[in-house]
């Protein structure tokens, strides 16, 4: 029977880039998923020559060189910025909250013009403690951008009205008082040319994969070929729920090609109003600067996670955060197995943070 370093739970970025680090040390690694494709949520499909993001828009961005050096080791990144756009019952408006946003709303030319306008605003909320997400975004930007650009946005994402969540979802909304649709601050950002598949082709090199095999099916066969576990899954599931279900929040994607170069000019528009049931439209050919003469768009679809969803979004309010707290106690106490990544720590990471994760711990592989 062969024998293994590692058994990887999972082929995507988690441990995608775990098994790299292995590889680098001479270990070898077994990655299994019970998807049919490598690659977890950054999987792309290449249609007519379009890198589509199967699971949702997946932008790159860091501030931290060492974690953009060793990306860029592996695949050469184009100069993509990601500066999308809200259209609010057809009235656009650039994101982040900056200059151009500011007179979109009130035609303010100034950033002293802005500021006197938005601190008008968060008088509502002068003296009271924010109760709830409505409250505290209107404490922080006012009522306008509340109203167009949050509002609307926020509860398709979350299923629930603003007025019953919790204020510490948004602990802070960027302002910017310049004219930069840059959304992001960190200093390098990009996309991998020629798509994700590449980037995580090159990080499971000299692994071995194993694709529609559910760890859970055959756990105990599985385990029996490492000396350790590296668990990217939901760690709920991993100990059988022993203490109940932690939320998620799941997505639904209408894809559709267009026999037509360009249908919204960006690759990602956001659709702040409630009434529009998907949260956004996005144009993957815009990501590596297409110019194809057809284009691929989605229609993104929040709802609430079901058993045998995909799980995206964890839900942290204070009973899932207690649920998790005990989970995690769990997961400490397990001496040949490693929890990582955003299922498995029950925490939203950018594609950065998990990389710096996995390059944090290389020495003890």
């Amino acid at each position: 029977m062969e024998r293994y370093d590692y058994l990887i739970v999972g082929a995507g970025l988690y441990g995608a880039c775990f098994a790299h680090q292995a590889f680098l040390k001479g270990k070898r690694c077994l990655v299994v998923d019970k998807r049919s494709h490598m690659g977890g949520n950054l999987y792309c499909e290449e249609v007519g020559g379009i890198n589509v993001h199967k699971y949702g828009a997946h932008i790159f961005h860091t501030s931290d060189k060492d974690v953009w050096e060793y990306v860029n080791s592996l695949v050469e990144f184009n100069r993509y910025t990601n500066s999308p756009l809200a259209n609010y019952r057809g009235e656009l408006y650039n994101l982040p909250f900056n200059m151009n946003t500011f007179y979109q709303l009130w035609g303010a030319r100034t950033p002293a013009e802005a500021s006197v306008i938005i601190e008008r605003q968060r008088t509502e909320m002068e003296g009271r403690e924010p109760g709830n997400l409505e409250e505290q975004a209107i404490s922080l930007v006012g009522r306008d951008i509340y109203e167009k650009l949050i509002k609307g946005y926020t509860e398709k994402q979350w299923g629930r009205p603003c007025t019953e969540l919790p204020a510490f979802i948004i602990r802070r909304l960027p302002v910017r008082f310049t004219f930069d649709n840059n959304y992001f601050n960190d200093k390098y950002q990009g996309i991998p040319i020629g798509g994700y598949n590449r980037l995580i082709s090159k990080m499971l090199v000299g692994a071995d994969v194993r694709l529609d095999t559910d760890y859970f099916l055959c756990k105990e066969e599985l385990d029996a070929l490492a000396d350790k576990v590296v668990f990217t899954g939901m760690i709920d599931e991993y100990f059988g729920y022993c203490y109940g279900k932690l939320e998620y929040r799941t997505l639904r994607f209408e894809e559709e090609r267009l026999d037509i170069p360009n249908f919204q000019g960006n690759a990602v528009i956001n659709y702040t109003e409630r009434e529009i049931p998907y949260t956004r439209i996005i144009e993957h050919k815009h990501f590596e600067f297409g110019n194809q003469e057809h284009t691929v768009v989605t229609r993104e679809y929040p709802s609430e996670w079901q058993t045998g969803a995909e799980p995206y979004y964890p839900v942290n309010d204070t009973r899932n955060e207690r649920l998790f707290g005990m989970y995690r106690e769990l997961a400490e106490r397990q001496t040949n197995v490693i929890f990582g990544g955003r299922l498995a720590q029950y925490k939203y990471f950018d594609m950065h943070h998990v990389i710096h994760q996995v390059l944090t711990i290389k020495d003890q592989i």
